[in-house]
């Protein structure tokens, strides 16, 4: 490279202009404090936009899961089944709760929770007469997973779902929004999510009392006394109406945000789908994946690189790109954990973290940046 071109993020923030205009409302009513206008707004908007009964805003995707697990009654020395393939958040709340996760693989048509590894998994549990208090399924880089087969099957067992549909925000399953399948659903706002409100994340549900609960527990689990009541441990998860504001004016343009991720995607797919052992993750058919980043498999064999030479290759251009998340049952934090492959000998996470890679995909990336990208790929890839 002989001059230092601008960077490529992979997944940059993109401001819909209206942020201000929420969070200078908050500082005129000086209501700066975690709770107020935005809070609220922000809660009722997300709920009404899935179709859900309501919804409560909090600090992290993460804290949405460490409290729907919380809800579930997750102790010392249960089991919860979780999604492989995911990022650590997914599963660091069960160690929070003591439980011990025990790990799912994904199917190859959605990259997410394999149905026949999950069946396999919840025969063995009641087999043995225990079953895990939750299921934790992941809809990854966008793309739901195969949503009502998963819920036939806990539903089966008398298994409750969490929905980690942190990086599905905007997606649908046979017209249905991502993240209100399961008993909770859980969406991140994270700074290079689809929309962002720095940090921060959600847990919806159609019980408006367990939302209810789950606001009280976030605020430190105080009682409605005059003076400091507690008599359960309580947490500081609450988002604070400043950043709940960024997210009103996000959440105005969230779908216009997929939109644009679909068509990176395309611009990708266009360009590069031809190559010799490049092959792009898959869309099931009835759903549409906001593509939060356009993810692809490299066969060193065909394409005669491997995907880290491609990651390597973009960062001397600055440009950033990553493998495909590392799956937990590999992850030296649950060495020995219990895991359950899509089938016999076949591991698709495995195989998608030893040759998936993800692109550059945020919404306002430009005709040019995205020739950036394809150029290295086809200069590699001949």
């Amino acid at each position: 490279m002989s001059e230092q071109q601008d960077r490529i993020f992979l997944s940059a923030p993109h401001m819909s202009g209206n942020e201000q205009k929420y969070i200078q409302e908050a500082f005129d009513l000086n209501w700066i404090a975690p709770l107020g206008n935005n809070v609220q707004a922000f809660e009722k908007a997300l709920a009404e936009y899935n179709g859900v009964a309501g919804a409560s805003v909090l600090s992290s995707g993460t804290a949405a899961i460490h409290l729907a697990l919380r809800q579930l009654g997750v102790g010392a020395g249960d089991v919860v089944f979780c999604s492989s393939l995911t990022f650590v958040a997914t599963a660091n709340p069960i160690m929070y709760q003591g439980a011990r996760p025990v790990f799912i693989d994904s199917e190859p048509a959605t990259w997410n929770m394999s149905p026949g590894a999950l069946e396999r998994a919840l025969g063995d549990a009641s087999d043995r007469g225990v079953l895990p208090k939750a299921v934790i399924v992941v809809n990854l880089y966008g793309q739901s997973a195969r949503m009502d087969t998963l819920m036939d099957i806990c539903r089966g067992y008398g298994v409750p779902v969490i929905e980690d549909a942190a990086e599905s925000l905007g997606s649908e399953y046979r017209g249905q929004k991502s993240g209100t399948f399961g008993d909770f659903g859980v969406y991140s706002f994270n700074g290079n999510k689809i929309i962002t409100t720095s940090g921060g994340g959600a847990l919806v549900s159609n019980d408006v009392e367990v939302l209810d609960r789950s606001r009280f527990l976030a605020t430190q689990a105080r009682e409605p006394a005059l003076h400091y009541e507690h008599s359960e441990v309580g947490f500081n998860y609450r988002m604070s109406n400043i950043v709940a504001g960024v997210g009103r004016g996000q959440l105005e343009v969230l779908d216009q945000r997929v939109e644009q991720r679909r068509g990176v995607f395309q611009r990708y797919y266009d360009a590069l789908g031809g190559l010799r052992g490049v092959a792009f993750m898959p869309e099931l058919e009835g759903t549409t994946s906001n593509r939060w980043l356009t993810a692809l498999t490299i066969d060193p064999g065909e394409a005669g690189v491997t995907h880290l030479d491609i990651i390597e290759a973009l960062g001397e251009e600055n440009i950033e790109a990553r493998p495909v998340w590392k799956p937990m049952h590999l992850q030296p934090l649950f060495e020995g954990a219990e895991y359950y492959p899509h089938e016999e000998g076949w591991s698709v996470s495995e195989e998608l973290f030893r040759y998936g890679l993800c692109l550059p995909s945020g919404s306002n990336m430009t005709e040019e940046e995205m020739e950036r990208v394809i150029g290295v790929l086809r200069r590699l890839i001949t």
